[in-house]
């Protein structure tokens, strides 16, 4: 299988573009007859949504944190796997990541390019930048050998005397323009407290940006000098999600049936998760808590990430919905809930009714909480066993008023206090915390087996029924 070549688009800094323009890059690659995979580093689950628009094909995440650097390798080729290239957008600044975790910050854009052998593109936001331009592009450029800036985009320049300036600026640190993209805001994506709006949310008019960016692309960016500087080193086996279970699955007999909360409000998913669900024996349908029930026959329950917050009247409004949620819970079906899954198992979301299936409230915080964990499992679960540890990532705005008595995860904070979080009882799992399963393989081989358990006592009640 050959590796397909890859580039990376990093920024100085967060808030220069490189959404935009990656995604516009993807895009018009695309509309140009490329088979482009693309990836996004770090645990971000919105820009992959408008990746996969841009280019028909899912949207993955390289995160060493939460799966491990020796994964990297393996799942880019296994998300590569029959295209013509990689587009990889960055995360914040190229060499930021989980703040002292060595001089190649764990999770930043420059471990990834390191570990691909992956040539980067610096996407520069240059108002207000002149000839200073180019000891900021010698800085980069020369910070950190094992990380090679191939070129730079240019973005929102002023004027045409302002490209030339810039222009002298670039030639006087040897770096090469691949593009100048004008000052304009014709193409932008709304935003909100948590970041953009997903592509989900946001339907044809994400379709329509996404139209915007490429057009923006062809029309700004050499992305023929792209193609051709693209490189990658990885040799790594492609990750498998048969090898990744090691045997945990069943290839035949009964298949659970695994429903998988969606729609604008649950959009915070993992390709891999999907993947590994199938592998292990398990048959996923998703359905939209905004306005549907749960799928007859489910056997287990997937509530992962999202903004339930953002649409907790119409949540509350589907009682049919929440009341099947109830009553699975309270006959033992398995539940796994992420962060918004936590929210919609809670009683109340600030005034609105939820499901009721934890005892505690949500309500909206101050600040923003997110970060990485170190987390161990307090006791066993239906998809941890007690002592094990995880890496995951917290990113909410709200808060429980009330600790659940018996909580999935403790870890300890900068100062050395212990944080107890989530909740666990016999057949739920639900915390604020994000695990990446590919990190965790053998979580989902746990919880397929738990659905299939299920589905077989109610299969066995049905017949008992009929007898």
């Amino acid at each position: 299988m050959v590796t397909p070549p890859a580039v990376v688009f990093a920024a100085p800094a967060s808030g220069s573009g490189k959404t935009t323009l990656t995604t516009g890059i993807m895009a018009a690659l695309r509309d140009s007859g490329y088979q482009v995979a693309p990836f996004k580093v770090g645990p971000d689950y919105i820009d992959p949504g408008y990746h996969s628009a841009a280019t028909g094909r899912p949207g993955r995440n390289l995160d060493p944190v939460l799966t491990s650097p020796d994964l990297i390798g393996p799942l880019f080729r296994h998300g590569a796997h029959e295209c013509d290239i990689a587009v990889i957008e960055g995360v914040m600044g190229l060499f930021d990541g989980r703040i002292g975790s060595g001089d190649l910050a764990e999770g930043s854009t420059a471990q990834i390019a390191a570990l691909l052998g992956a040539p980067v593109v610096l996407i520069v936001d240059v108002r207000g930048h002149s000839q200073s331009l180019a000891a900021l592009l010698h800085g980069f450029a020369t910070f950190d050998n094992r990380v090679r800036i191939a070129g730079v985009i240019l973005n929102q320049v002023g004027s045409d005397r302002h490209e030339q300036v810039l222009r002298e600026a670039c030639d006087r640190a040897g770096m090469v323009v691949l593009g100048v993209v004008p000052r304009s805001d014709d193409v932008s994506l709304p935003s909100r407290h948590l970041g953009l709006v997903t592509a989900t949310e946001h339907g044809g008019r994400a379709d329509a940006a996404v139209a915007a960016m490429s057009a923006l692309a062809q029309r700004c960016i050499d992305l023929g000098a792209v193609c051709r500087l693209a490189r990658s080193s990885v040799s790594a086996q492609p990750w498998e999600p048969e090898t990744a279970l090691a045997g945990g699955y069943h290839t035949g007999g009964l298949r659970p049936l695994i429903a998988v909360a969606g729609g604008p409000a649950f959009t915070f998913r993992y390709a891999e998760h999907d993947e590994l669900l199938r592998t292990a024996g398990g048959d996923i349908e998703v359905f939209d808590p905004l306005t549907d029930e749960l799928p007859r026959g489910t056997a287990g329950i997937i509530m992962p990430g999202g903004f339930p917050e953002l649409y907790a009247d119409a949540l509350a409004a589907n009682a049919p919905l929440l009341r099947q949620v109830r009553s699975a819970a309270a006959a033992g079906i398995p539940i796994i809930a992420e962060c918004a899954g936590l929210l919609y198992l809670s009683r109340m979301v600030e005034d609105y009714q939820m499901a009721g299936v934890i005892d505690c409230t949500a309500v909206f915080g101050k600040r923003l909480v997110l970060g990485y964990r170190d987390a161990v499992a307090l006791a066993d679960s239906l998809i941890f066993r007690a002592g094990e540890r995880v890496t995951g990532h917290e990113f909410h705005r709200t808060y429980l008023r009330e600790i659940p008595a018996a909580p999935a995860w403790g870890w300890r904070g900068h100062g050395g206090d212990m944080t107890r979080e989530g909740f666990l009882s016999e057949s739920i799992h639900a915390s604020y915390l994000h695990l990446h399963p590919a990190g965790f393989p053998e979580s989902v081989g746990r919880f397929v087996a738990a659905a299939r358990a299920a589905a077989a006592r109610a299969t066995e009640s049905g017949n008992a029924a009929a007898r």
